[in-house]
């Protein structure tokens, strides 16, 4: 299985393993111009008691650190990377390219409107394609991540249901649900009320049905959903919700498996957020930069954080429209991750309403190639056809004394980013796979060999499964121990 995400082994002697290890007074690995503005002298009450403490190392020490540490990282461009529902997809390189170029590197949000003319007319048309793709009327793209989408997604539900006179308290979410669903509910003010699967793994709608009332704002609902199922009476859904007045959201984690097939507006929903990140291939990792941008229908409109790009067809000109009485007010500075937003319109207009559609449909097909070659070591949780993941279970490898935890740091010492594992919380040792669009057979057929030959030692022999990863820096860490005696600093 070599070459086929292996991980990167450094040779050389050990270096120290962080800056301030190799720290000596006195040495520096920069040095500044002589100034070319007048010296100011800095505030006595705004100046430090102390030295910063920052470690001091040369040029040469500070390179091979950070050149060390990104050897040990593992990433997309080295390896398969099959964690399902944050799935980190490969990035094209042309959208690297188009961010790079002066025209957009250069800008500096506090730009007159007339010197960014470029920009704004590349927001006004990724806003444009992005309410085309989803089937939504506008949209906002300042949410930097998909989390503060879903935040922003539900503060406009909120102001739509205040400005109708009938706050609400609660928002519905399913039992298979994202983890930031609940948090961002809890965030927007509103209490989480928990919706349970049906033996298919999709939406009970019975149950909700019956959990549906006048103090309900709305529905928080991934489409495929967390299962990677399709939800087969979303439009039954949709009704049970705007029957009471309440808002159906998308949580658009999963828009990729969709593409170009259906659209969240023609499905129901009301309010869409997009992680740019995942659906359109922007980076994303480590805590960001992301792009969230979220799509509303026209009555939700006027809700939309302030300020919109804006056109002026008589003048041929785009602005900031920043007069929006009703609007939530901003929810990140300026237009939000302006160079993440450049790479999803690379990707967008890249490949058109074609090559999107091609997008989801071989997502969706590497992921039941994918299932169907493992399926008879790890069943999935449910019967049903998968669309671009799949959640399968290892709870038959208890008896040997196996968890899919151990599964999962196996496959690091086979040269594999393992999956995701015990999520959805409403599956027994959850193995949740996402082989993304761009893989090909041979490094699915790779995989899922290394999945079956771990199955074979799980059943023979796990000694090796309980002592992975050997092949890594850091050796296995006792986990439990690291939740109870958690240590935030340094």
């Amino acid at each position: 299985m070599s070459g086929v995400g292996a991980p990167v082994r450094t040779t050389g002697p050990p270096l120290p393993a962080t800056l301030r290890e190799a720290s000596r007074p006195g040495r520096r690995a920069c040095s500044f111009p002589e100034m070319d503005v007048p010296a100011v002298e800095v505030p006595q009450d705004h100046r430090r008691d102390g030295r910063v403490g920052l470690p001091e190392v040369s040029e040469r020490d500070l390179v091979r650190h950070f050149t060390r540490l990104a050897q040990i990282n593992f990433g997309i461009d080295t390896g398969f990377y099959p964690l399902g529902s944050c799935s980190m997809k490969y990035n094209p390189k042309v959208a690297e390219t188009v961010a790079a170029l002066p025209g957009f590197q250069r800008l500096h949000p506090h730009q007159p409107e007339e010197t960014v003319q470029g920009a704004l007319e590349m927001l006004w048309r990724l806003e444009r394609a992005l309410c085309e793709i989803t089937g939504m009327h506008r949209a906002t793209l300042q949410p930097p991540a998909g989390a503060s989408g879903e935040l922003t997604g539900l503060l406009i539900m909120r102001a739509f249901h205040e400005k109708q006179g009938s706050p609400r308290a609660k928002v519905l979410i399913p039992d298979s649900a994202h983890g930031t669903n609940p948090a961002s509910v809890t965030l927007a003010g509103y209490r989480a009320v928990q919706v349970p699967s049906d033996s298919r793994g999709l939406v009970d709608l019975g149950r909700l049905e019956k959990a549906v009332d006048d103090d309900v704002a709305g529905l928080m609902l991934t489409n495929p959903n967390t299962l990677g199922l399709f939800e087969e009476e979303i439009q039954a859904v949709a009704r049970a919700m705007h029957r009471v007045g309440a808002l159906l959201y998308y949580d658009g984690a999963n828009l990729n498996a969709v593409l170009g097939r259906v659209r969240p507006g023609d499905m129901g929903f009301d309010i869409v957020h997009m992680n740019t990140h995942k659906t359109f291939a922007t980076p994303h990792g480590g805590g960001g930069p992301g792009a969230g941008p979220v799509g509303v229908t026209e009555r939700l409109e006027p809700f939309l954080p302030a300020p919109v790009v804006g056109f002026d067809p008589e003048g041929e000109r785009y602005f900031w429209d920043s007069d929006r009485p009703d609007s939530i007010g901003r929810v990140h500075g300026f237009c939000g991750n302006f160079g993440v937003l450049v790479r999803a319109f690379a990707y967008v207009f890249g490949h058109g309403r074609d090559g999107l559609r091609e997008v989801g449909e071989r997502a969706v097909l590497n992921a039941n190639y994918l299932a169907t070659r493992v399926r008879g070591a790890y069943p999935l949780a449910y019967a049903g056809r998968p669309m671009h993941e799949f959640v399968a279970t290892a709870k038959r490898f208890r008896s040997h004394g196996v968890r899919a935890m151990d599964i999962a740091k196996r496959l690091i010492d086979l040269g594999f980013h393992p999956p995701t594992v015990y999520f959805p919380l409403v599956v027994e040792e959850a193995l949740m796979v996402e082989p993304t669009e761009t893989e090909s057979m041979e490094t699915l057929d790779a995989f899922a060999e290394a999945l079956l030959q771990v199955a074979r030692e799980a059943e023979a022999d796990p000694t090796p499964l309980r002592e992975a990863p050997t092949t890594t820096p850091v050796r296995r860490l006792d986990e439990a121990k690291a939740a109870r005696e958690l240590k935030l600093r340094w």
